[in-house]
């Protein structure tokens, strides 16, 4: 909130309009260039301030610029490299790697197996 307030010169907000929001929310996104998440936690916060503090009902926001999220692309090791990585392993870590890897078990799995939870035929 306060740099909400601030980026509109400390006028109070029950004096500003939804286009000021908008621009604020759009500043957010192209000169501070912040993250999604945190255009969408300063818009939560304006709205509760107007709502719940000001208890003011605010029409529909203009459209402002939003932050984009970037998409993430899972990292795959190749046949190759999953056979690097194993090659230099031994014992009970080429055991859990290899696990993880051929059954498709996350860490936690892998770490909480039992013996009776394989079937060895």
């Amino acid at each position: 909130m306060k740099k909400f307030i601030f980026y509109h010169k400390k006028e109070h907000p029950e004096s500003l309009k939804e286009k000021d929001i908008s621009a604020f929310l759009t500043h957010l996104a192209v000169q501070k260039n912040v993250a999604a998440s945190t255009q969408n936690q300063a818009l939560s916060a304006v709205l509760f301030l107007y709502k719940e503090v000001l208890q003011i009902d605010l029409k529909p926001l203009p459209d402002s610029v939003r932050a984009k999220r970037p998409q993430k692309l899972p990292v795959v090791f190749t046949v190759e490299e999953v056979k690097k990585v194993l090659s230099r392993m031994d014992g009970v870590n080429w055991l859990m790697a290899g696990l993880m890897y051929g059954a498709g078990l996350r860490l936690m799995e892998t770490v909480r197996l039992r013996v009776q939870d394989v079937d060895f035929g």
